[in-house]
């Protein structure tokens, strides 16, 4: 089982055997099966265990558990939701603050739970960095981004701005034009998220079968090469491999999120750099980039990604020279002394993004289906909230969980909305991040004409109206 060091940094550092669970070769009548031992599949089992322990649940995972985004993504555990602001636009300006409180919380719940359950994944809640670390015109839009965000009810204790010399009390980058800081958000070690997991709901009484990938499944039931499950409920828990589900692929795409990893620094270098509370950090451009200092004392550096035609999966994650290079030039700009440093890791994973990037949980009662997904990057946290909230609607208890907007009562999945034919999804995503592309080759050269530089904003800010 040595082979599953070599999906990521994370899976590498783990002390345990991966030994694989058996897997599943006889057909089983379940309460609750659910598909996919990562984040979402293992939060939801954990917490229908807590409320009600008589279930009889079962876990079918295709590999093993954190082979996926959960054991393979850049460790910001995050108190957001993707496309929250919109999410909440529509809402008082009381229920929206208690549903920000509600998103605010995710770490601690997580903290509570690795406390109660004695799991250790290098845990730290030291919060996020969103830089104006490049050129000018990310002050100006790290501004504008922040008022929004007052403007919704929000205030300086959920985010402030800094200014480059409060900026540098944290991180020291190269070119500080200021920051936001935002306290609600912890860096982890993901494989130690999961694996923790896993154990822990193991423990608890659900059945987890490994390498049983699932070929077929459908209201009441799913089957594998091998076997099949009866279940009331069926719960879809796979995010970036929903093509491998039909017709979850529909409504859910895979894009690709590239990683690296340098060598442990020293104390001096991190002395230059700062980061000394494990906080997360990212340079605020179109196309996303994060990162943090692990708890060995490596810079952990994710940025951009990818899309295939199709929405084929990525199976090959051994990063080209040029996927490597592309990142050391990023994380080289904000600390140049880091040019040359050695690179010891370098990976990637599948993550799901659903159509105007909004996220979704959804029960459908009457044919025993719950799903919760789309969280497109942030799904180690929302991942914990999907899965809170999962186990409400299946429990049939009215909480606030289940009164979010994220929430669909109706429908089922066929309330999400569907994904465009290609090529239209693979033409529109070249286009919009060729103009992000472009629009940051040409704010990072200080020699480009004013008017250059306006157009190629605005041109980038249009072709981002038609993502959402």
């Amino acid at each position: 089982m040595s082979a599953w060091r070599t999906i990521s940094l994370w899976m590498d550092q783990l002390d345990e055997p991966l030994l694989a669970r058996p897997a599943l070769e006889r057909d089983l009548d379940v309460d609750v099966a659910i598909i996919g031992a990562g984040y979402t599949g293992l939060w939801t089992a954990y917490y229908l265990k807590k409320q009600a322990p008589g279930l009889d649940i079962a876990i079918i995972e295709a590999q093993t558990a954190g082979f996926g985004a959960s054991g393979r993504n850049g460790g910001w555990l995050m108190g957001n939701l993707l496309g929250e602001d919109r999410l909440l636009a529509g809402m008082s300006p009381e229920q929206r603050r208690a549903s920000f409180d509600l998103l605010h919380s995710i770490p601690d719940e997580v903290e509570i739970v690795l406390e109660r359950e004695d799991i250790d994944c290098d845990y730290r809640k030291g919060g996020v960095l969103y830089c104006a670390a490049r050129y000018p015109e990310q002050e100006t839009v790290l501004r504008e981004y922040l008022s929004k965000l007052h403007a919704q009810g929000l205030t300086d204790n959920d985010y402030r701005w800094l200014s480059p010399e409060q900026l540098a009390q944290q991180i020291r980058v190269a070119k500080p034009y200021g920051g936001i800081f935002a306290p609600h958000v912890a860096t982890i070690h993901p494989a130690k998220l999961v694996r923790g997991l896993a154990r822990t709901v193991q423990n608890m009484g659900v059945k987890i079968y490994e390498n049983s990938p699932v070929t077929h499944w459908q209201s009441g039931s799913l089957r594998t090469a091998k076997a099949s499950v009866r279940s009331r409920w069926i719960v879809p828990a796979v995010e970036g491999y929903s093509v491998t589900l039909p017709p979850l692929g529909r409504y859910q795409l895979p894009v690709q999120s590239l990683i690296v990893a340098t060598e442990p620094l020293s104390a001096a270098t991190w002395d230059e750099i700062g980061l000394n509370r494990g906080q997360a950090f990212s340079e605020f451009s179109r196309q996303v980039t994060y990162g943090q200092r692990s708890a060995d004392n490596r810079l952990i550096f994710g940025a951009r990604g990818g899309y295939q035609f199709a929405g084929k999966l990525r199976q090959d994650f051994n990063l080209t020279r040029d996927e490597v290079e592309l990142r050391r030039y990023l994380f080289g700009e904000l600390f140049p002394q880091l040019k040359s440093v050695q690179i010891t890791h370098a990976w990637g994973g599948n993550l799901g993004m659903s159509r105007h990037f909004k996220p979704h949980m959804l029960c459908d009662r009457a044919n025993g289906i719950a799903l919760s997904g789309g969280y497109g990057g942030e799904g180690v946290g929302a991942s914990n909230l999907g899965g809170r909230t999962l186990a409400d609607l299946i429990l049939e208890r009215d909480s606030e969980l289940t009164q979010q907007p994220w929430v669909l009562p109706d429908g089922g999945i066929h309330a999400l909305r569907a994904w465009e034919p290609e090529p239209c999804r693979w033409l529109g995503y070249n286009a919009i991040i060729k103009s992000f592309v472009h629009e940051d080759q040409t704010l990072a050269n200080p020699a480009t004409a004013p008017w250059r530089r306006k157009l190629a904003s605005r041109v980038a800010g249009f072709m981002e109206g038609f993502m959402h």
